[in-house]
């Protein structure tokens, strides 16, 4: 929105001009604000955020409630959690799951969760048309005490966003031993490492096949998910504690 880009425009130079560090959650954007801002490279360091613990597989007994609670097929649905707006492309995944075979997409109905954003009202249209046809579930925000479960009990997860920071949405799932797909030429081909099946999501076909590989593949699901796995321990809070402390120190020290 026009305001937001007013206010952050009015702040960014002046802030930048007047820090001695500058923290960024990942390298990509690291590199990407130096370039941008011609800030001096030794001012800038990366420092990756963590997964919390209550994000972790779960067997189906510990989903059969909060799963009927909400409708949904334990361990048989694909998950987006996502504000619903432009950057995050959610309209795509949607093309790429109308494109699966009609009894696929029944037997893995598509999940979305997630609040509303801006300029969304063409994405919500094909939200209720897909609801509609039975095969696309809108559960609207999610409580962060229900998160994890949501998570857990997904059989994939999709996050094909345009443009990120980090990207909490897909370790959380990769810690949550869910095979995870996200977006080619963004941080998260970092941060979801080469844990994740990186596609563009613009390649509809692409995006469907590797979609249906996840769903009925399930050799191919279990070795993606323990590479997630894997890959998603590396990113914790005590990490990232101590990569804060380390920069605050070299500059005191500096």
């Amino acid at each position: 929105p026009a305001d937001r880009i007013k206010a952050f425009e009015v702040g960014f130079a002046s802030t930048i001009t007047r820090a001695g560090l500058i923290l960024t959650d990942c390298e990509w954007v690291r590199r990407e604000l130096i370039e941008y801002t011609g800030v001096a490279a030794d001012l800038v360091v990366a420092v990756p955020l963590g997964v919390g613990p209550e994000f972790h597989p779960r067997c189906a007994n510990d989903l059969k409630e909060f799963a009927s609670q909400h409708g949904l097929p334990v361990g048989a649905y694909g998950l987006c959690v996502s504000t619903l707006e432009p950057r995050k492309r959610i309209g795509h995944l949607i093309s790429a799951w109308r494109a699966l075979p009609l009894g696929l997409r029944c037997r893995y109905p598509l999940v979305i969760a997630g609040g509303s954003g801006w300029r969304n009202e063409s994405l919500m249209t094909e939200i209720e048309q897909a609801q509609a046809e039975g095969w696309l579930y809108c559960l609207g925000y999610v409580s962060e005490s229900e998160l994890p479960l949501l998570f857990a009990g997904a059989r994939l997860f999709a996050y094909p966003s345009q443009y990120e920071g980090f990207g909490f949405p897909p370790l959380e799932a990769m810690a949550s031993g869910v095979p995870t797909i996200v977006a080619a030429g963004t941080c998260l081909e970092e941060t979801a490492g080469p844990a994740a099946v990186i596609i563009d999501p613009e390649d509809t076909a692409r995006f469907s096949q590797v979609i249906e590989q996840l769903l009925t593949d399930d050799q191919a699901h279990a070795r993606v998910s323990a590479a997630g796995i894997q890959h998603a321990s590396q990113y914790n809070w005590q990490r990232c504690i101590a990569g804060t402390v380390d920069a605050y120190q070299n500059l005191l020290e500096g």
